[in-house]
């Protein structure tokens, strides 16, 4: 037989599993737009029946239930779901922060404009055209060297300018950084706290919500690798543990960045590098992981912590990063090692400072030989006059030496013999010492090298060559934001996949709660029924004749 306060004892376990039910659904209700949050359920299961097995268990007609109880409050979350959205917010962190940096080289290039340095060339040519038809104008002659001026400070500004935006992204490289590592260390003493508590046979759900959102935030910067490891003790089969943290590399490989409570931190490699070790103010040759002690200071790894093959056995750098990430388009802006002989460094600040230098140098050197005249070469450059009858000087010097040699886009200027007498702009072809100040024919001559192709710009003119750079940043900006809106709509719609199954829904929950609202009332007037019961047993048995 059962006990007589067995209904009592039953309707009691119902009683306290609905108003956990409650509790948790007033949880999720609490945190409906919260973010990062995962719905929770009580998983409720039947208790043991009676009677229990062995041989002096008692025989009655059927085995009875006990009723219920809540065996886990568990958070409603799709792993794989969580990987596909890893993933595509790795490639949308790439993209966004590439397309970012496109956005303000072109704002810094301002092309097509009426300001910009194809305008400036363009009134170059124009005031030269001027001048071949009023040679002894001196307003004309004026004009040329002003002319020729705006064209090396559009140089000198697009030159500063870029060289500033790439400094800022070397600073965001830094700032990003600082973010990943504290993102680190964070996800490793979330690890520790789950590990304290999973043990005890309890479920930290809104400790794996806070760690899985550092995930995500961490996936914006590299690929990531994820695995748990359970933490022992009485554990749930269905605790989740403690999560071990891997960089995924090109070749496949990967590198400990946490494991459980342990974590590593990432430094920049480079020709040189600041104090901090995170900001870089050379090329990026890549990145190493580290240990911190417990006064700060960088230790070396022990070696389960590095690639098998490292390239520095002292500290482990990372070259081989994915293609994608929010960090390896930083790097990919700023400027890195490439290891290529014959192009060492790369990046699109970079490669676009090195391209506006090869321009300057090139239009220079074309325009100033034209200017000067090449005795060795009298059948293409042949030498004309000033208005004074005398040899053309060079025009373009380097502004840091005062020569035409070392010109760039950073030190282009006109030369300040040139800047303070406009007389000595070469316009007549006639031969130093025939002064002819009305022949205008050289000015023409210097005015069509605005069509000469440059065997220094791969037979083309300065002009095209420009022209070209412009081109192929547009269309390098479009596939930029053309992968970035792409990666944006692929993310969103696993957002939305994640959202449906974790996501709290308010009336589900308002649902849920007139379900365990009645089951509660329902075990509690089942305790009333088992109290009249027992009052008739208790108070009314046993009273005949009374």
């Amino acid at each position: 037989m059962g006990s007589t306060f067995m209904g009592l004892e039953t309707s009691k376990r119902g009683l306290y599993t609905q108003q956990s039910a409650l509790y948790t659904t007033g949880h999720n209700i609490s945190n409906a737009n919260t973010i990062g949050y995962s719905r929770q359920r009580v998983n409720m299961e039947a208790t043991l029946g009676y009677p229990g097995t062995g041989l002096n268990a008692p025989k009655i007609p059927g085995h009875l239930g006990t009723g219920v109880q809540a065996g886990s409050v568990q958070r409603i979350r799709d792993t794989f779901i969580d990987n596909q959205y890893r993933q595509e917010s790795n490639k949308l962190g790439y993209w966004e922060s590439r397309s970012q940096a496109i956005t303000q080289m072109e704002d810094v290039l301002n092309e097509p404009s009426d300001y910009g340095l194809a305008k400036s060339m363009d009134e170059f040519w124009k005031s030269l055209q001027d001048l071949s038809v009023n040679p002894e104008n001196g307003g004309a002659r004026s004009v040329v060297v002003q002319r020729g001026i705006a064209v090396a400070d559009s140089f000198n500004y697009l030159s500063k300018s870029i060289t500033q935006i790439q400094e800022n992204a070397g600073k965001e490289i830094g700032i990003s950084l600082k973010d990943v590592n504290s993102i680190i260390e964070q996800i490793a003493s979330i690890n520790e706290q789950i590990k304290a508590i999973e043990p005890n046979g309890y479920m930290p759900n809104d400790l794996y919500d806070a760690r899985d959102t550092l995930l995500d935030e961490l996936s914006t910067y590299f690929p990531i690798e994820t695995k748990n490891e359970p933490s022992g003790g009485n554990a749930l089969a269905i605790a989740e543990g403690s999560v071990t943290v891997s960089l995924k590399l090109k070749d496949g490989t990967t590198l400990k960045l946490i494991d459980g409570k342990d974590f590593a931190q990432m430094r920049t490699f480079g020709d040189n590098k600041e104090k901090d070790g995170i900001t870089p103010t050379g090329n990026v040759e890549g990145f190493y992981i580290v240990k911190v002690d417990t006064d700060g200071k960088d230790i070396n790894l022990s070696n389960d912590w590095k690639d098998p093959t490292p390239t520095n056995p002292e500290k482990q750098t990372i070259t081989n990063f994915s293609d994608l990430g929010k960090l390896k388009s930083l790097v990919n802006s700023y400027g890195y090692e490439s290891g290529d002989a014959t192009n060492p460094v790369k990046g699109l600040y970079t490669d676009m400072l090195a391209k506006l230098d090869k321009m300057a140098e090139a239009f220079a050197k074309e325009f100033n030989k034209i200017h000067m005249g090449d005795p060795a070469d009298t059948a293409n450059y042949p030498q004309g006059s000033d208005i004074y009858g005398k040899q053309g000087e060079v025009f373009f010097i380097n502004k840091d030496d005062d020569t035409g040699a070392g010109i760039t886009a950073k030190n282009i200027y006109i030369s300040s013999d040139i800047i303070t007498d406009p007389g000595k702009v070469v316009a007549s072809d006639s031969k130093p010492g025939d002064a002819e100040p009305g022949n205008g024919k050289f000015a023409l001559k210097l005015a069509n090298m605005k069509f000469t192709s440059l065997d220094d710009l791969g037979k083309v003119s300065a002009q095209t060559y420009f022209e070209g750079l412009i081109g192929q940043l547009g269309v390098d900006g479009q596939q930029a934001t053309r992968l970035a809106f792409n990666s944006a709509t692929l993310q969103q719609a696993v957002t939305e996949r994640r959202a449906s199954v974790s996501s709290v829904s308010l009336d589900e929950e308002m649902t849920n709660m007139i379900i365990f609202q009645q089951a509660y009332n329902a075990s509690a007037r089942m305790i009333t029924v088992v109290d009249e019961t027992l009052d008739k047993i208790i108070n009314g048995m046993g009273r005949v004749g009374l």
